[in-house]
């Protein structure tokens, strides 16, 4: 067992740790980005960009992950890594657009009337008035999708063979393959994502209910 844990395995495992946040925080953020423009687009009173945006979030939604990264990885002829981030954002942006677009939807239009009412545009109105109260709205969720994204990061060793977290104790597995090993190997790699995930599921919580006792 002593061998298992040593200075290098554990280096070897914090390097796939480092992958998967890194391939999770950056589709994460893309997805925030893409989404958003998803929702306003699906929001928004032009019909063709109502009709394209509806049709992207619901395909998208429908179709499971792992084919995005079949379809992503096989179709582009990308790279590992860069397919990984992109099947991420293209699927997560589609989850996220209808949190977000949850998230608008929650304003009071009297706001929006408002802004107008001052002689306001309706792109001031939105960044100023609809968006930072939309935010307090659909941040926790967020926040929640990229927990999400964590733990489906572990498709991506078997898939395009990405070395993540669960990559990297695949890797190990075939040096150790001892039934207390396996067992410990295992276990180490399950706390890893229990940890990182139940600390990002709690903050999420928290603000969620910092932000409804402000209310």
């Amino acid at each position: 067992m002593s061998q298992l844990f040593t200075a290098a395995n554990l280096s070897f495992v914090l390097q796939g740790l480092a992958l998967t946040l890194y391939i999770s925080l950056v589709s994460i953020i893309l997805s925030t980005i893409i989404g958003t423009f998803l929702a306003i687009m699906r929001n928004g009173k032009h019909w063709l960009l109502k009709i394209l945006a509806s049709i992207y979030i619901e395909f998208v939604r429908n179709v499971p992950n792992l084919l995005w990264i079949f379809i992503i990885f096989l179709v582009f002829q990308m790279k590992s890594t860069p397919a990984g981030i992109t099947a991420f954002t293209v699927f997560t942006s589609a989850a996220l657009a209808e949190i977000i677009r949850g998230g608008l939807n929650g304003v009071d239009h009297g706001q929006t009337e408002a802004g107008l009412a001052q002689g306001m545009s309706a792109t001031q109105v939105f960044l100023l008035i609809v968006f930072p109260q939309a935010i307090r709205k659909m941040l926790p969720a967020i926040i929640s999708q990229f927990v999400t994204v964590i733990k489906d990061t572990s498709l991506l060793y078997s898939v395009i063979a990405i070395q993540e977290l669960f990559g990297k104790s695949q890797i190990l597995m075939g040096k150790y393959f001892q039934a207390d090993q396996v067992f410990a190997l295992y276990a180490f790699i399950t706390v890893i994502y229990f940890v990182i995930n139940f600390l990002i599921s709690s903050f999420s919580r928290s603000l969620a209910k910092k932000w409804s006792q402000a209310n």
